[in-house]
Parts: structure tokens; sequence; C-alpha cells
């Protein structure tokens, strides 16, 4: 699937889909399974390629990981002391959470460990998650690059011997749950507190499962406090259900108010707050969304999103900034082909970490809306478009620069589109959501895979 081609959507869309198991919460379920003490059976995780990556990771690290009959897997946990040091370099391939993440619990082994990743991944920035773990007394090291004072994977992670990590307090100049999520993970194998506080709230995926598995843990505000002082070191093998990716998610119900819609539902969605900004920022938008059958899980909230009232004639623009974008980053490139279809102008702002994504997502999401015909203007933390006001995309080719988000989106503006639309290099797209394509048809949409 180098290539996908989309022809616009004929009809209004109709149906029902399920999506794949949330990316993060599958990241963090593989993780904290493994140093559990004892065996945890995971249900809903993903099999998009950034998962594999992390359960490739931990089956390379000594953790058996078995697929059971049901379609869960179990994963034998080998406690925080158990893993082993891997045979080669563990590779990250394009997912950049599975080396953020391991980095944390690497940090804290006493053997050598390197993490590779693919050409993307290989130029994405570390020192952001390399500068806490050494004030814990971690030995990290990687390439330099175009920036002097960054570096880049390859990581290298020297081993600790018998020494021990010792617990900081860390402020976090910019929100990110990756950094956040490194640090406690590191935190569990620490001596004395580790506390983290945050500028913004940004995913508490981390904290939700470690409280679910007995971790030392308080949560007050902002602050993150793992105190290991006066615990037993074992974390609890409980049973941990993974919910549908509301990332994926915003693709199916961007498709419907942007191509039209007679009734499509998406089942089981994630409805974390701090994961459901790019609902807000649809409703910012003109675009409604009804929740239904809302319940809890061992991943927490879940919901079914409708979308039965769809059409790009009463989609007005809005400025998205903010606290909404914090909760709503990887979501911006789908919302802004919904913007693209609303009457006026909206302004994207407060999104520079879209810099250091799978690509730039601020100047590929540009570059992908000015190929289909919008008015759009670049800035340094963001982006403002003319809204087409409900007039069809100008047909194009798209190149979504090996980013798997902005090949979704592409394909979303396609339907839409006054003629095919090419959207190049997709194969990415089974980075996250590996049925996508199959999802959107079964919905009525006509995509094909091109050379």
């Amino acid at each position: 699937m180098s290539s996908l081609i989309v022809k616009p959507s004929g009809t209004p869309l109709i149906g029902s889909a399920r999506i794949p198991g949330d990316k993060s919460i599958g990241h963090r379920s593989l993780l904290f399974s493994a140093l559990a003490d004892g065996d945890v059976v995971v249900k809903g995780l993903s099999p998009g390629k950034d998962n594999e990556r992390t359960r490739h990771a931990m089956a390379a690290l000594g953790v058996e990981i078995e697929d059971l009959p049901t379609g869960q897997i179990c994963v034998h946990g080998v406690g925080l002391r158990g893993l082993k040091r891997a045979a080669d370099a563990i590779e990250c391939g394009n997912s950049g959470t599975t080396m953020r993440l391991l980095a944390g619990i690497l940090a804290a082994q006493p053997f050598d460990s390197v993490m590779v990743g693919d050409s993307s991944l290989s130029v994405r920035p570390m020192r952001r998650i390399a500068a806490p773990l050494r004030l814990m007394g971690a030995s990290l090291s990687g390439e330099s690059g175009k920036d002097e004072d960054e570096i880049y994977p390859p990581l290298r992670i020297g081993g600790l011997g018998d020494k021990r990590l010792q617990g900081i307090r860390y402020e976090q100049p910019v929100a990110s749950a990756q950094v956040k999520s490194a640090i406690l993970l590191a935190g569990l194998f620490a001596e004395g507190e580790t506390v983290v506080v945050e500028p913004g709230a940004s995913r508490d995926h981390t904290e939700s499962m470690l409280a679910h598995m007995g971790a030392p843990l308080t949560v007050l505000g902002n602050v993150i406090t793992l105190d290991t002082r006066g615990w037993d070191g074992r974390l609890q093998a409980a049973p941990i259900s993974v919910p549908g990716d509301p990332s994926s998610a915003a693709f199916i119900v961007a498709a419907a108010l942007v191509a039209g819609v007679e009734r499509v539902g998406v089942y089981d969605v994630c409805m974390s707050r701090r994961r459901t900004g790019f609902l807000d920022a649809l409703g910012e938008l003109g675009g409604r969304v009804e929740q239904e059958c809302r319940s809890e899980t061992s991943g927490g909230p879940v919901a079914d999103l409708v979308v039965s009232y769809g059409a790009a004639d009463h989609l007005q623009g809005a400025v998205i900034e903010g606290e909404m974008v914090l909760r709503a980053l990887d979501e911006l490139p789908i919302l802004a082909i919904v913007a693209a279809r609303a009457h006026g102008v909206s302004d994207f702002r407060d999104a520079g970490e879209l810099r250091i994504k799978e690509s730039d997502r601020i100047a590929t999401t540009c570059e992908m809306l000015r190929n289909l015909g919008v008015e759009v203007e670049e800035r340094e933390d963001g982006f403002s478009l003319e809204g087409l006001g409900g007039a069809p995309f100008k047909a194009c080719e798209i190149d979504s620069h090996g980013d798997h988000r902005i090949a979704m989106s592409g394909v979303i503006a396609g339907l839409a589109a006054d003629g095919p639309v090419r959207v190049t290099d997709a194969a990415n797209v089974a980075t996250s959501f590996p049925s996508f394509v199959e999802t959107l048809n079964a919905l009525g949409a006509q995509i094909e895979n091109g050379e």
C-alpha cells in the first residue's frame, strides 16, 4: 500500500465501526504488565505496528507474551527486577512512545541497552527524556545533529550495575505525557520520592495504570508523586482492558462530518477527558457528535460516538488554542480538514509540539491544505486557514511524508474533493489503524490501493 486513491463520496456515509485499541494505553499495558508480579491478561490491544514494537521490545528483554484463543494476550510479568539484557539493539521502528517510555525502564537496569528507530524516529529529539533521567543518575547518550544541544537515536543507556536511581522533583518545561511517563517508570526503580510537576494536563494513562496495579502513587492537581519508601516493589497482576483509540475514532467522525452522513457510529471509544479535546474542537467548529452507552472499564471511561447530522454548510470557523490543543494535539491535522470545509477563518494556536512529531506536522498539514486548494498561513506554533464554505477540495496528490496522521487526513479530504485524490507513502497508516481503508469502505467510501 504505497499509495491510496480516494474517489469523492457520492452518497452519505452510513454504518458502524470498531476501531483499534487505544495506542497510548496499549503501550503502557505491555510495559506495566511486563513489570508486574504475575500474569496479566490484556484485552483489546491494537494490532498496529507501534504497539507491536513495544511488544517485541519486551520480548527482547525476556518477557513472554502469549496470544490467547480469545484474541486477548497474556503477559507473563517478570517483576521489577526480572528483565534480561537484549541480545541486540532494540528496534523501535517509528514508535517514539516505545523509545521514550522504555528509556525510563532501561535507565534503571543493571545492564547496558541500545535502542534504534527508522529514519523518521532517528531525527526526533530525545534530550527531553535524557535530561530528567540523567538527574536521577542514569547514563544516556545519543547522536548529535543540527542542534548541538540535542541528541537523537540511536539511544545508548548505560547499566547501573548494583546502583539505584534516585528520586527527583522535576518541573516539566512543556507538558508531555511521554516525558512524564519515562520519569515515573524510572521512579518505580528509584530510591525515595519521584515528583513530576506538569505545566498543563497531558494524558494521564500512566497514572491511571499505576494506580490500577497498586503502585504508591498520589496525584494532587498537576503534581504526581511516586514514593517507593516502604513499598514492597511489586506491581499487582491486574487484568487490563484497552478501549478504542479516540485518535482513530476522530478520523471516522471527521469523515462523516465532511463527506455527509446518514448515521455513523463508532463503538467503545476511550473518553478520558485528556483525550477528548477533538470532540470539544469539533463542537467549536459546529460539528455534532453524540455520546451513547457510557461505561467504565479498567482503561477508563468509554462511550459510543454517533454522528447522524453532518453537512459542511453548517460548519463554522473557530479558534482552537490553549488547553484544548493539548488535549487534541494528535488530531489537529484532521481537525484542520474539518475546518477547511467550514465557513470562515479557523486559527490553530499553541501547537508548537507538532513540529517534532512523525513529521513537522505544522508544515505537512499546511502543505496538504494548499494542495487541496485551501488558503493557509503557517506560523511557528500553528496556522490559520480560510474555509471553503462547503465547496469541495481540489483533486490533487498528497505526500504524507511518512506520517500516518497526514496520510489518513488526506484520505478523509479526498471524500469531499471534486475528483480523485492520491495519497502517497501511505503504508504508514498501519502504524496506528491497520483496518483504516476497510473500515471507511464499509461505511460507503471508495478507496483503492494505488501502485
